[in-house]
């Protein structure tokens, strides 16, 4: 039983590493940028969700809906003012930049809201399923289905969408996609906004799960969350749920049988070993670059 509590905890923790994840995976696939400001935007989210039902007294609903909103719109507004200016510019000033954006949103929430942590109403008021002698939270239940269901609706709008064609045009080459018609500052544009409004998803479903809110809450899950993008292949939706899953199962299982100390060294270290073995991840593609 013990086995089987920890495994859906992974799965869960998991999912929503997914969901962070499916940011880092679209952006770096379409804009070629790592925006390591991605896991501050789950802690804005999360704030925003804290306002809105504690400060304001919204429904829960509503909390989730308002941290999607200025999470989107946070999202368009720092690739617009910090990333659009550097479109031709060198990776390592890109980066540099990404990491000054993050520093910026930590220290304006310390600035804010302190340091003393804040305690999150969870958004799900559902009852525990029970299956036998197994108890899964509600939290739990709702996490895995809604990033499934994420997942699903982001391949179909990939795929099937127009301006998701239009991002798989951008992440081939942008200047074929812009002599296409393709509105290239507009796509990557869209693409951050779903990104960052994903990142909100995933900093309410996290803080429902782990109640304690700081300026810091979406340091250390945005760089696993990374690191589940790599594991399964940056660029790809499926291997950002893949590696997701798999960085949470890893990372829980850890803590239970090994030492909760170790349990984040020990996910590096699986990460490390796989790219020994398969360096694109488990979903990834190698690209061949034409000279």
């Amino acid at each position: 039983m013990g086995f089987l509590t920890n495994l859906i905890n992974g799965i869960s923790l998991g999912s929503i590493y997914a969901v962070i994840a499916l940011g880092y995976t679209m952006v770096y696939g379409i804009a070629k940028m790592l925006n390591f400001a991605h896991g501050d935007i789950i802690m804005v989210g999360g704030y925003v969700a804290f306002i809105s039902m504690i400060e304001l007294g919204l429904p829960s609903y509503v909390a989730v809906i308002m941290s999607i909103l200025v999470c989107t719109l946070l999202g368009i507004t720092i690739e617009k003012v910090a990333y659009k200016p550097l479109r031709s510019a060198t990776p390592l000033a890109v980066l540099i930049t990404a990491i000054g954006v993050s520093y910026f949103l930590q220290n304006s929430a310390l600035l804010i809201f302190g340091s003393s942590p804040k305690m999150f109403s969870s958004v799900v008021n559902i009852p525990p399923l029970k299956l036998g002698e197994l108890e899964i939270s509600g939290v739990t239940v709702v996490t895995i289905i809604i990033s499934v269901l994420i997942v699903v609706a982001l391949s179909l709008f990939v795929n099937k969408t127009k301006p998701g064609r239009a991002m798989i045009a951008v992440s081939e080459d942008k200047g074929a996609a812009q002599l296409m018609g393709v509105n290239v500052n507009g796509t990557i544009a869209l693409t951050f906004a779903i990104g960052s409004a994903l990142a909100a998803v995933a900093g309410v479903l996290l803080c429902s799960k782990y109640p304690n809110l700081v300026p810091t809450t979406g340091a250390m899950p945005g760089i696993k969350a990374f690191v589940a993008a790599v594991f399964g292949g940056i660029g790809s939706i499926p291997g950002a749920m893949i590696g997701g899953i798999l960085i949470g199962v890893i990372e829980i299982f850890g803590k239970a049988y090994i030492s909760a100390q170790l349990a984040d060294a020990i996910v590096f270290a699986v990460l490390i070993l796989v790219l020994l073995i398969k360096p694109t991840g488990i979903l990834g593609k190698k690209v061949n670059e034409k000279v």
